[in-house]
């Protein structure tokens, strides 16, 4: 059985029908040219370039079977400056928007940006009234939500909540969690905001993660709890899907834990149902729903970072892999726009020391997204 491991420097063979990289030497991968100028350290102010332990962590291989046409990736228009631990993106109005995360060494940016796919381009949008980092993100209507998140460095969550509208760019709270929380998954379902699982914890050494599910009720601005996730899990990818929600993957109190889990709720019975697990086990990935398939993208894991692009076809319960993302990154944006899958920011290598600004867009092939 060939190794899942596969060194960046073995790229151009796992990437077939993807974006190339830029090469060096001998015509090898070169991913300091690739890239460079679109990277920041946590700790130390000035772009860079990929860092060198990428080549080390970054894997791209799964254990799914692949699909027949796996799709293609391609380069966009870079984030204004790197960012990462934003935890997910949004689409709203034919929008990409990113809000909080880690930016320019600090970890508790108020950072909101739009990206328009019809001209290619960000633009900066009302900033968080509160900056912080794993913040989690829905939208509805002209409306965008934003839930709790951590204002140090992936702990000490908070519980104070707002709603964007897109009418007139502005922020306004709405009733906070009953309690503080970080890296929730927040998804919209049937016009319902549903805030699942999470991580609390004032230090590294308290933090751990929760099943909590909380529904907000908008008309009398108030949480109430529904049945709880059936194990405790935050960094998650989750999304709605004809009248379900889908949580995938995530971590157990670390990312040195991470699993493959995959859970469905359904709002009407408020019972979960286990469904086929997530191939390759990983936490801060992006989860993305385009026709019938959830496609799940990126993420870490002790000393590594995946491009693994896999996606869970609803109707038949099973997954396949697709073209894996040529930047491999965890603590990303990914949302879809129509039928392509944009995926900006995070770190390239394992933890929050590093920032991109790397935008990469995937076109979802037609037999996938029909």
């Amino acid at each position: 059985m060939p190794t899942r491991r596969r060194l960046l420097l073995a790229a151009p063979a796992v990437l077939a029908g993807c974006v190339q990289p830029a090469t060096g030497p001998q015509g090898q991968p070169d991913p300091h040219a690739a890239h460079h100028g679109l990277f920041e350290r946590l700790n130390q102010p000035g772009r860079t370039g990929l860092p060198a332990q990428a080549a080390v962590q970054h894997v791209f291989d799964s254990p799914a079977p692949r699909a027949a046409r796996p799709g293609r990736w391609a380069a966009r228009a870079a984030l204004p400056l790197p960012r990462s631990e934003m935890a997910w993106a949004v689409a709203l109005q034919g929008r990409l928007h990113l809000v909080g995360g880690y930016g320019e060494q600090r970890v508790d940016r108020p950072y909101h940006h739009a990206y328009d796919p019809a001209t290619d381009r960000w633009s900066p949008r009302a900033p968080l009234p509160l900056g912080a980092n794993h913040v989690g993100v829905a939208a509805e209507g002209d409306t965008l939500y934003a839930v709790g998140g951590f204002i140090e460095q992936n702990r000490k969550p908070h519980a104070e909540c707002f709603a964007w509208s897109a009418r007139d760019d502005r922020w306004r709270r709405i009733a906070p969690l009953p309690q503080p929380c970080g890296a929730t998954a927040c998804v919209m379902a049937g016009g319902v905001l549903h805030v699942i699982g999470g991580a609390v914890g004032d230090t590294f050494e308290t933090k751990r993660s929760v099943d909590w599910h909380l529904v907000y009720d908008a008309g009398g601005d108030r949480w109430r709890r529904a049945a709880p996730l059936p194990t405790a899990r935050d960094h998650t990818g989750t999304v709605a899907a004809n009248g379900l929600i889908h949580v995938i993957g995530g971590r157990v109190d670390s990312f040195h834990t991470n699993s493959n889990l995959h859970h469905s709720y359904d709002p009407r019975s408020d019972q979960w149902t286990m469904r086929h697990p997530l191939p390759t086990a990983r936490s801060g990935h992006g989860a993305v729903l385009v026709g019938g398939r959830i496609f799940v993208m990126g993420g870490e894991g002790t000393n590594r970072v995946f491009g693994q692009n896999e996606a869970y076809d609803i109707a038949q319960d099973g997954w396949q892999h697709y073209a894996p993302m040529p930047t491999p990154r965890h603590g990303l944006g990914a949302a879809a726009i129509g039928d392509t899958i944009h995926v900006a920011g995070g770190g390239p290598v394992m933890g929050g020391g590093v920032q991109s600004a790397v935008h990469e867009a995937f076109t979802v092939p037609a037999t996938a997204a029909g």
